[in-house]
């Protein structure tokens, strides 16, 4: 998928043909797409659960896995990544023990890594954009086919 992020920041070329970005405090720097001008980072955190008595060679077994998308307070993509990271392993550590079920069956959570990791470029606040995707060369039919009833939205499934 591709994540192609964006600014909300006056961007434009310079004679040099580099991108600058024009900060609300009127400050102008080198914008880089990669560095979160509000400390703020959004990381994609992979966990799956894994039974005690799984083949664990079997990397074709089914699994449960969850993809948490988590907040990061950072000032750079190194320490956003460091702090996800670590945010990752104590999720594993958190059930290090095994957990078992109605039945005694044995299992734990693995934390496996990051499938994402991006700036965010607005203050937070009710209706900042924190990720978007970018869908390009789709059919009208497929773009509005993407949109659900409010039902069907998770904040209202009840299952």
């Amino acid at each position: 998928m591709n994540r192609e992020r964006r600014s909300i920041a006056k961007k434009g070329p310079t004679p040099n043909g580099s991108m600058m970005m024009k900060l609300p405090t009127q400050i102008t720097r080198r914008w880089d797409r990669n560095i979160s001008p509000v400390g703020w980072y959004v990381a994609w955190v992979l966990l799956r659960f894994e039974w005690y008595d799984e083949k664990k060679d079997d990397l074709n077994r089914r699994c449960l896995a969850w993809e948490n998308q988590i907040l990061i307070k950072a000032e750079n993509p190194e320490e956003a990544y460091a702090k996800a990271m670590k945010h990752g392993e104590l999720e594993q550590e958190c059930g290090e023990g095994w957990e078992v079920d109605n039945e005694g069956r044995k299992g734990r959570w693995m934390f496996e890594g990051l499938t994402g990791l991006v700036a965010i470029y607005e203050e937070l606040e009710d209706g900042s954009e924190i990720v978007w995707e970018q869908h390009e060369n789709k059919s009208v039919k497929t773009i509005k086919g993407r949109v659900k009833p409010k039902h069907d939205l998770e904040a209202f499934k009840t299952d």
